[in-house]
C-alpha cells in the first residue's frame, strides 16, 4: 500500500502525511516549543573523530545533500489542531559550525574531544527550526578534529545517525572527486508511517495485541521513588562510568556459554538490581529497540526507536543463569510480537499506573549495538571514527521527554562505557551514580558466580 493510498495527499491539502505511532507519541509528551518532546533539547547527539585535512564547503555540501535525501529532515509536525499530521518542506542549508579548539597541554585530546562533545550537548535545535540538524566540527588542528552531529529526536534516532554519518562521509568524498557516492536510493519516513498504519490493522498486530494483553496482564511499569531535591528546575544531566574490560569479557563468555546475547545478560543483571533495589520480583523494565524489522526501512532515517516493557518474574528464580534463560524467553517473545509501545499500553491498562504517584521515575534500559559503526573506517581522503569512550559526566544534556535512560556500550577496547540521563529535578547525581555503582557490582558478581542465588544478591 502506497502512502496516497493510505493517506491521500492530493485535493485541497496536498502535502499532508499521517503520523507514525513515535510520532503519535511524541504528540502526547508535547509541552510546547521550550520543553518535552518538541523541546530544543529533546536531541540526538553523537561526535566522531576525523582525522585528515577537512575541506569546509565539501563538508557543507555533503550536509545539505542528506538533507536533500532525507524528507524527514525538513519534515514539521503540525500539532495541537486535532489533525495532526506531517508536512513535508525544501531544502534548506545546514548550520555547521566551525570551531578551533584552544591549545591544552593538561589533557589529551581524547579527554579534550570527550569535553567537547558534552559543551555540544548544552545546544539546542528548536523543532521548528528546519532542517532538524545541526553540525559543529572542533578543529585540533588541520587534519585532526571532531565532529559532532546534532539532530533533532522527531526526526532521528541513534542508528539513523549511523546512518546519517555513513552518507555524509560518502557524499563528503564525492564532493571531493572521489567519484559518485554508493548510497542506496532513500527510503522515506513517510512511507514508514504508511507501511506502519497498513501493519497495525493486519491480522499479525491483532495476534501481538493479544500476546501483550496476556503479557501485562496486572503489570505495573518498575519504577524508582525519586528523590524530589528542593528548588531544582527540570533539566538532564548525564553520569558516566567505564567498567573494566575483565566485565565485559565475563558477560560475553556467560552469554556464549548460555546460547543468549550479551544484552540478554547485560539485562538480566539490571533485572536482578532492580529486585535487589526495590524487593519487587515483578520486574517490567522498558528498553530501547531499532523498532526497524521492516528490511526496507533499514537505511531510512528518522524516529523509528521503539520502548518495549519487557516484564520478568523473579519469585521463584533460584539462580543467575535460570534468570539469564528466563530474560532470554522474555525477549525472544518481545520480538516475535513486536508492535509499538502506545499500542501495547492500549492493552495494558494497569502499566503507566505507577505515573499518578508523582514522586515515581521509570528507568528504561538499552545497550548500543547499531550496525555499520564508523571505526577507523576511511572513506576518500578521511577517517572516522565514533567517540564512545565516554567518561566525563555533564550538568547539562540533550534530554529526553521523561525518565531516565540507562545506557551500556561494548567498546571495542573491551571495556563497558556506562551512563545514566536523568532530570536533576527527579534525582540528585549521587543517586544516578550509585545506581551505576550498584549495576556495576551486580555484574562483576553475577558474572564470576552465575550460580549464585537471586535472593542472595
Amino acid at each position: 500500500m502506497t502512502v496516497a493510498e493510505v493517506f491521500p495527499s492530493s485535493g485541497a491539502q496536498p502535502n499532508r502525511f499521517p503520523l507514525s505511532a513515535n510520532l503519535e507519541l511524541f504528540c502526547i509528551f508535547d509541552k510546547g516549543d521550550d520543553e518535552g518532546a518538541f523541546g530544543p533539547r529533546h536531541l540526538v547527539n553523537l561526535g566522531w573523530r576525523v582525522t585528515g585535512e577537512i575541506d569546509v564547503p565539501a563538508l557543507r555540501g555533503a550536509l545539505d545533500d542528506v538533507v536533500r535525501r532525507h524528507e524527514i529532515l525538513r519534515t514539521e509536525v503540525i500539532r495541537g489542531t486535532g489533525d495532526d499530521h506531517q508536512r513535508v518542506l525544501p531544502p534548506t542549508p545546514v548550520d555547521l559550525q566551525v570551531i578551533d579548539l584552544p591549545a591544552d597541554d593538561a589533557r589529551s585530546r581524547d579527554e579534550r574531544a570527550d569535553g567537547f562533545i558534552n559543551e555540544v550537548e548544552h545546544f539546542e535545535l528548536r523543532a521548528a527550526h528546519l532542517p532538524h540538524i545541526r553540525a559543529v566540527l572542533g578543529r585540533f588542528d588541520e587534519r585532526d578534529a571532531v565532529l559532532v552531529l546534532l539532530t533533532h529526536h522527531t526526526a532521528s534516532d541513534g542508528y539513523s545517525m549511523a546512518v546519517l554519518i555513513r552518507e555524509i562521509a560518502a557524499l563528503y568524498a564525492q564532493h571531493k572527486g572521489f567519484g559518485p557516492a554508493d548510497l542506496p536510493a532513500p527510503v522515506q519516513y513517510k512511507e514508514f508511517s504508511a507501511w506502519q498504519q497498513e501493519a497495525l490493522a493486519s491480522e499479525n498486530a491483532q495476534r501481538a495485541r493479544e500476546y501483550w494483553r496476556r503479557k501485562l496482564d496486572g503489570a505495573q511499569m518498575s519504577m524508582l521513588t525519586t528523590d524530589q531535591p528542593e528548588g531544582v528546575p527540570y533539566g538532564y544531566a548525564v553520569h558516566r562510568q567505564i567498567f573494566p574490560r575483565e566485565l565485559a569479557t565475563a558477560a560475553q563468555n556467560l552469554a556464549k556459554g548460555l546460547r543468549a546475547s550479551p544484552f540478554m545478560v547485560l539485562l538480566a543483571a539490571f533485572n536482578a538490581l532492580w529486585y535487589k533495589m526495590t524487593g519487587d520480583a515483578d520486574v517490567v523494565v522498558p528498553t530501547l529497540s531499532s523498532g526497524r524489522g521492516e528490511p526496507r526501512f533499514a537505511e531510512a532515517i528518522g524516529p523509528f526507536f521503539n520502548l518495549v516493557p519487557l516484564r520478568t518474574d523473579l519469585s521463584d528464580c533460584p539462580t543467575f543463569t535460570a534468570l539469564v534463560t528466563r530474560t532470554r524467553a522474555t525477549c525472544l517473545e518481545a520480538y516475535a510480537y513486536d508492535l509499538p509501545f502506545a499500542h501495547i499500553a492500549a492493552e495494558a491498562p494497569d502499566l503507566n499506573k505507577p505515573y499518578e504517584a508523582g514522586n515515581l521515575s521509570a528507568c528504561a534500559f538499552q545497550s548500543f549495538q547499531f550496525p555499520g559503526l564508523m571505526e577507523d573506517t576511511t572513506v576518500g581522503d578521511l577517517t572516522y571514527t565514533e567517540v564512545r569512550r565516554r567518561v566525563q559526566s555533564s550538568s547539562e544534556t540533550s534530554e529526553i521527554p521523561n525518565g531516565i535512560v540507562f545506557t551500556v556500550d561494548l567498546l571495542p577496547s573491551g571495556e563497558i562505557a556506562a551512563h545514566a540521563r536523568y532530570n536533576k529535578a527527579d534525582f540528585l547525581e549521587s543517586t544516578i551514580e550509585k545506581l551505576l555503582g550498584n549495576y556495576r557490582e551486580i555484574l562483576a558478581l553475577v558474572t564470576t558466580n552465575p550460580t549464585i542465588a537471586v535472593r542472595d544478591l
